[in-house]
């Protein structure tokens, strides 16, 4: 299967050979798209320096009915020679219309977005917003772009490991900022401006390196992928707090107590458990919120050593250890 990189790199490299750089479909989108802007019919819905960095391949959403329906008016409205947004929609940017949609999904989820609602978050007809973004669909890439941007890689500092927990620590505190994107983001595969400016930002940490770019990738996408599985983790064990709080509500600390301590005796008393009873017999919570960024760190610390420990030494790797005489 043809990943995005690889679909990408080929675009790329079709075109520096002058080769046509898009189906015969895609160009005529992209003829009628410019027609529109030229009729004043639609706005962009990505700021213009942005526009060329929406691989279409990646960006495309199916538009919904009601927003060709809009579209279309807005075309005819165009050519009877209004060149411009109405006033209300003019009021309104693409930017705040994304911010009012990422405050619903942050305090009520995905499912709780659509245009209707987010006109109304904004006190402004729905109308308007198509002015600046097509869809729902789209609005949705728009939120998962600004979330990865959201997690902005820091300067390179020269010290490869700092810089990659550094990021590794950004990437956590966002998706923790966004928990309700960690399960929705593998649904969606645009990878867009916002996403593009990040990941060349984080790329300039391997600069000056002995590795190759494919190294360098590889490990920036361990990274990823390690701060990915931690999140959802620690989002498993915050819902597993929230339902053990719904199963005690209205029990007493007695009660409590009881419930748990049946619970590891009947654990100790199977026999089929032995290294599990020894860790409850040590107080052992592996949940526990309290050594939530404590085991982050263990296990980002461990990746970043295997990482040393496969670069050429001059790239940071610790040295051999002196065999024994």
């Amino acid at each position: 299967m043809t990943s995005r990189f690889h679909s990408l790199s080929a675009g790329a490299a079709r075109q520096h050979a002058g080769h046509a750089d898009a189906t015969p479909q895609h160009a005529g989108a992209t003829r009628q798209r410019a027609e529109d802007a030229r009729q004043g019919g639609e706005v962009s819905p990505v700021e213009p320096e942005d526009e060329e960095f929406w691989a279409p391949f990646l960006a495309y959403r199916p538009g919904d009915r009601r927003a060709e329906r809009l579209r279309a008016h807005a075309r005819e409205d165009a050519k009877r020679r209004q060149q411009h947004p109405p006033r209300r929609a003019a009021a309104l940017s693409r930017d705040e219309i994304v911010r009012a949609a990422m405050n619903v999904a942050d305090a009520e989820g995905p499912d709780a977005i659509n245009m209707r609602r987010i006109a109304r978050e904004l006190n402004s007809g729905t109308m308007s917003l198509y002015w600046h973004i097509r869809s729902k669909e789209e609005l949705l890439d728009l939120l998962i772009d600004a979330i990865v941007g959201e997690a902005e890689a820091p300067e390179p500092s020269g010290d490869w490991r700092a810089d990659l927990r550094a990021i590794a620590c950004s990437s956590r505190d966002t998706l923790h900022r966004h928990r309700w994107a960690v399960n929705f983001m593998g649904g969606r595969p645009p990878m867009g401006p916002k996403s593009l400016r990040n990941l060349e930002r984080a790329l300039s940490v391997f600069d000056g390196l002995d590795i190759d770019k494919a190294t360098a990738m590889s490990t920036l996408m361990a990274v990823n992928t390690y701060v990915l599985g931690a999140v959802l983790r620690e989002i498993q064990e915050m819902n597993g707090e929230h339902y053990m709080a719904e199963v005690f509500a209205g029990l007493s600390e007695a009660e409590k107590e009881a419930l748990i301590r049946e619970f590891a005796e009947r654990i100790r008393g199977a026999g089929r458990f032995p290294h599990m009873a020894a860790m409850m017999a040590e107080g052992i919570d592996p949940d526990a919120p309290g050594t939530r960024d404590e085991r982050f760190e263990f296990g980002l610390d461990c990746l970043l050593d295997g990482i040393a420990a496969r670069f050429p030494r001059g790239a940071g790797a610790p040295p051999p250890a002196s065999s024994p005489a």
